[in-house]
């Protein structure tokens, strides 16, 4: 679990919608509004998939019997048929950013990224929890070392090149 500390899903969030409105800024076809509101709202079944236990989070029955992304989708689309006249093409788009933002099938998504805006957000949220796998195996690599320990969500260890004995990897 990527981020899985208190406020880590909020941050990893605003991380992603950062990135990937930055991402969006340089493909003018993109819908740089719906990057970011995906973007924020790609992981919000994690909210209802998962609660916090005193060993890290834990998963729901929800959780376990649907999934994050199923509960996310049905999330939105139930606040999404609260707005009347919201237009169904964004309605649409929006949803499929939350199903495809795991990228492939066999991780968990139904289907793969089909719009511009769902590859910058599926891409950005990837790119993100690596990085913050390699910062967080960092933090527990000692001084000195040049290798992180094996990182799970890469399947290799990183190099992290030399460090001094009072690098600070924050």
């Amino acid at each position: 679990h990527h981020h899985a500390y208190r406020h880590g899903l909020l941050e990893h969030s605003l991380v992603v919608a950062e990135t990937a409105a930055g991402v969006a800024a340089r493909f003018p076809r993109a819908d740089r509004d719906l990057v970011v509101a995906g973007a924020l709202l790609h992981d919000i079944g994690k909210t209802q998939a998962y609660t916090s236990s005193g060993f890290g989070p834990a998963m729901t029955d929800a959780g376990k019997l649907h999934g994050e992304i199923v509960i996310g989708h049905d999330m939105v689309r139930g606040l999404i048929a609260e707005v009347d006249g919201f237009p169904a093409d964004l309605d649409a788009r929006l949803r499929h950013i939350i199903v495809s933002h795991h990228g492939m099938r066999e991780k968990g998504s139904p289907v793969v990224p089909q719009t511009r805006e769902a590859v910058i957000v599926h891409f950005c949220d990837d790119m993100t929890a690596r990085l913050a796998a390699i910062d967080d195996a960092e933090a527990r690599t000692a001084a000195g070392e040049t290798w992180s320990a094996r990182i799970g969500m890469l399947e290799t260890s990183a190099y992290l090149g030399p460090r001094d004995q009072g690098d600070d990897p924050a």
